[in-house]
């Protein structure tokens, strides 16, 4: 049998293995045990051993962080591993890449963008110099995401390296493989690029599985859901977002992706008639955060579907007026595009043509530069659109817009007007011309001595048979099919 300290130094080492063992299969608690008992075995080995062994305390503590979620604790320990690299002269540049590219990876989730991009920079360049690939592509493909707040097209030239590296070395199941494809995957959605972000983001799922950081696999959800809300698919993205809000609550410091999938969540269950439960979840927030863009624009959604333009733009404007919050990435900025694009609906349901085309106007100079169009396939309004067509600076990206719609069955076939798919009945046809005034929907039951109830249902059939989404979009395709009067037809 060897000496005592060379005995505490085996199982101590022993028990540090173990824990980055038990961490790479996904079995945090176990891994913590083990990494508690490395820690207690530590402070009995000779002044020799107990430097090393610090490192790779440090090291392993950093990796629980990031898989607990701890973003805070990850930004810590990084900065202590950042001190040990810069006493040490031998595996110093190592541990100073780690840290830098894990500091960058925890500043990048808590929404600290310039900070992250400046480290993850300055980690992926050491650990280039000094022949680490893996450290550098894990450090490359966070970078990738965190310039998306920067720009799409950037964002995406800046993660491709990151996946050609991850197939040269055998690397492509990797989480980090994941995030670069993940962001991929985004650009090329709020791009419109609907089929070839399917690739992608099929891609980045596969990199899932129990060992993922949730904060990783929030940001792959979180993609998911917003590629299927914009293919009209809300079910399933209603599933992404609420695997985004399971992730969250496994966290410990606040994800920057978690306020924007709420608000999207909601905007799916309004798609899907749940206007109840969306109506119950806003008035659950607390003040604060029912003053967040993401949520006053799904406010605003809602009261589109309830049929009160009035109170979408209520619920807008301090969003377009830069009054209320939104998080700095390209995801917060279209918060302000879809805002724009929600107000521009609401004002042309209440016949203001002129306003309606300001806001229009002013939601396609956001939209232009990152050719960011999705949001229109996320309010859709092509008979807006197609009105606004003559009196833009934007002819051809409404142009654009319009493809992706015709591709989405949102807008009409260019040889004319559809029919409806069925005849509306005569009450039916009451219901259609009280929708351009300002009326709200109790308001028109009233007007029509029936219940409210029964007006909500006249206005699901209205949809269904002109087959649109919402009043506005319903009011224009009523007037393309001389249902209504061109201008703002009068209350009867």
């Amino acid at each position: 049998m060897g000496s005592p300290a060379s005995y505490v130094a085996t199982h101590t080492e022993t028990a540090v293995v173990a824990a980055a063992d038990e961490l790479a299969q996904g079995s945090l608690e176990t891994a913590e045990r083990y990494l508690h008992l490395a820690e207690q075995e530590s402070a009995q080995l000779p002044t020799n051993r107990r430097d090393h062994m610090r490192l790779l305390l440090a090291i392993v503590r950093l990796l629980l962080a990031r898989q607990r979620g701890n973003l805070s604790a990850v930004a810590e320990e990084a900065a202590q591993l950042r001190a040990l690299a810069e006493s040490r002269p031998g595996p110093g540049e190592d541990l100073h890449a780690l840290a830098l590219i894990n500091l960058g990876i925890a500043e990048l989730w808590t929404a600290g963008f310039a900070d992250a991009e400046r480290h993850l920079q300055r980690g992926v360049e050491l650990a280039q110099r000094i022949g680490r690939p893996y450290l550098e592509f894990t450090g490359a493909a966070h970078l990738g995401m965190c310039c998306i707040y920067r720009s799409l097209p950037y964002a995406m030239e800046l993660s491709r390296p990151a996946i050609e590296m991850a197939r040269r070395h055998g690397w492509t199941d990797e989480p980090a493989a994941g995030i670069a494809c993940a962001t991929i995957g985004a650009g090329l959605t709020w791009q419109g690029h609907l089929a070839e972000a399917e690739h992608w983001v099929q891609q980045a799922e596969r990199t899932l599985r129990a060992g993922t950081e949730p904060a990783a696999a929030l940001g792959i959800h979180y993609v998911r859901g917003l590629l299927d809300l914009a293919s009209s698919r809300p079910s399933e993205a209603l599933a992404g977002f609420r695997a985004v809000e399971a992730l969250a609550d496994r966290l410990v410091v606040p994800h920057y992706l978690t306020v924007p999938a709420r608000g999207l969540l909601l905007q799916a269950l309004v798609r899907l008639g749940e206007t109840e439960l969306v109506e119950q979840a806003l008035a659950e927030l607390d003040d604060q955060d029912r003053e967040r863009s993401e949520m006053r624009v799904a406010t605003a959604v809602l009261r589109l579907a309830q049929g009160d333009p009035g109170g979408a733009i209520a619920a807008t404007g301090p969003v377009v007026d830069d009054s209320v919050p939104f998080a700095g990435l390209l995801e917060g900025k279209s918060w302000r595009t879809q805002a724009l694009l929600v107000e521009a609906i609401a004002r042309d349901a209440l016949g203001d043509s002129a306003a309606a085309g300001r806001a229009l106007e002013l939601a396609l100079d956001r939209a232009e530069p990152s050719s960011a169009l999705t949001v229109f396939l996320l309010h859709p309004a092509p008979g807006l659109l197609e009105r606004h067509s003559r009196h833009t600076a934007h002819a051809a990206l409404i142009a654009d817009v319009l493809n992706l719609l015709a591709g989405s069955g949102h807008a009409a076939s260019p040889a004319g007007p559809r029919p409806a798919a069925e005849p509306l009945s005569d009450t039916e046809l009451r219901v259609l011309r009280y929708l351009p005034t300002n009326l709200t929907a109790p308001e028109i039951a009233g007007e029509l001595y029936v219940s409210p109830n029964t007006i909500k249902t006249h206005m699901r059939n209205l949809y269904a048979k002109l087959g649109t989404h919402r009043r506005a979009e319903t009011v224009a395709r009523a007037r393309d099919l001389g249902l209504l009067a061109p201008k703002a037809a009068r209350t009867p």
